[in-house]
């Protein structure tokens, strides 16, 4: 199966369909100290992170992320530079952005934009983690391992998973972004990334058939 095969089944779609639903952790946003902008290859995420600035809900962001292994041709310079050069052509103000230029992995995001905040004099008790919707729950479990100490919110573009495929342009290619994360969150904890997350018994399977049926680019190799 190919990235550009469009023949997705029924039973697919709604496989692919709890799988999304299962990554987003659906936390009421709140205020906090600060916001960090996770790297990736989604332009979606500095544009909601300027929308959740303008709300008032953080003072700090911080956008995360050094070069794209998924479209490098996007991202010369790297991700967290031109998230940040997004969010500031949407009004956020330069002197509310810190910049983590290095990270290549989410551990990295976090942990990295934590020595950024520190070494700004920015004290956080509580970080919004903004990141693509079926990303969630992989950042959150790996804050809370490598950050313990802070309160976690986590915050996506709030589109629904047909939309977002739309957006995107390639199905075969967010069912297999989907695949991959879910890998993450079942296999990251054993490595000592990211802390357990519970998978219902209906989200594994649907994980399995998905992996069975070919949706494996994304997957880590054994």
């Amino acid at each position: 199966m190919t990235d550009n095969q469009l023949a997705i089944t029924d039973e697919q779609w709604r496989d692919a369909q709890a799988i999304w639903d299962y990554h987003q952790m659906h936390h009421e946003l709140r205020p906090c100290d600060a916001a960090i902008g996770l790297g990736s290859h989604d332009f979606g995420v500095p544009v909601h992170a300027a929308e959740l600035y303008h709300q008032g809900l953080f003072p700090t962001l911080v956008f995360t992320g050094g070069s794209n292994p998924t479209h490098p041709e996007h991202f010369p310079r790297g991700e967290a530079v031109h998230f940040r050069e997004h969010a500031l052509e949407l009004g956020v103000p330069d002197s509310a952005i810190l910049l983590e230029p290095n990270a290549t992995n989410t551990g990295q995001n976090i942990r990295l934009s934590r020595e950024v905040l520190a070494s700004a004099g920015r004290g956080v008790r509580s970080v919004m983690l903004i990141a693509m919707p079926y990303m969630e729950r992989r950042a959150f479990a790996t804050c809370r391992k490598v950050w313990p100490a802070v309160e976690v919110v986590c915050a996506s573009a709030p589109l629904e998973f047909n939309d977002y495929v739309k957006v995107i342009g390639n199905e075969k290619h967010v069912i297999d972004m989907l695949v991959g994360d879910m890998q993450r969150v079942i296999e990251y904890p054993k490595l000592g990334f990211a802390i357990e997350q519970e998978v219902p018994e209906e989200v594994h399977d649907a994980y399995d058939r998905l992996c069975r049926a070919g949706f494996d680019t994304r997957l880590i190799k054994s």
